[in-house]
């Protein structure tokens, strides 16, 4: 298995060859945020004061995650995708503040749903998620996600130009046969 630790494009190229059908992608513009937000919220107990801000394993993880996009060697990606996680992992937290019940039965359902949209992607894509085979995919997939939302603004063209000539244009794949992967 490769290291997580490969640079963003080499990640992102990886990633991309598990999502080149058009309707795959879109699951994941919505799944993809659903899970991060669920993970947040999940991760939003127990909560212990520290200096008048409640600390919980959310931001802790939040800390190191956003470490990893900023050091995978494109510091602008990077820098969107962790504010777009914490802001989700945010919002998490600010439901997290139910019943014991509220708060479990909102993490699961949006896991839940999150994940299933994206499966209805890989359905339409003919090929497993990515991290059946990289665990790494788990993080990847929010950084997929900020350069799917900002490569059309015309911002990363440089590192959208690279996923693309190493894993290939997006396509509408035919259900009818199956896929060359």
């Amino acid at each position: 298995m490769a290291t997580p630790f490969r640079p963003a494009v080499a990640l992102l190229q990886q990633y991309a060859e598990y999502h080149r059908d058009r309707r795959n992608i879109v699951t994941h513009l919505i799944g993809v945020p659903l899970v991060v937000f669920a993970v947040g919220l999940l991760l939003a107990r127990p909560a212990i004061a520290v200096g008048g801000l409640a600390l919980t394993p959310g931001w802790l993880v939040f800390a190191l995650v956003a470490l990893w996009y900023v050091t995978r060697g494109h510091l602008g990606l990077g820098a969107v995708t962790a504010l777009g996680v914490g802001l989700l992992v945010g919002l998490g937290h600010r439901l997290g503040g139910g019943t014991a019940g509220q708060w479990l039965a909102w993490a699961a359902a949006c896991l839940v749903t999150g994940s299933a949209v994206q499966l209805v992607g890989h359905y339409y894509e003919g090929r497993k998620p990515a991290c059946a085979d990289d665990p790494a995919g788990l993080l990847v997939g929010p950084m997929f996600v900020a350069l799917e939302l900002l490569a059309p603004l015309g911002l990363f063209k440089g590192l959208m130009a690279a996923v693309e000539r190493h894993a290939g244009p997006t396509v509408l794949r035919d259900l009818a046969h199956p896929a060359t992967h």
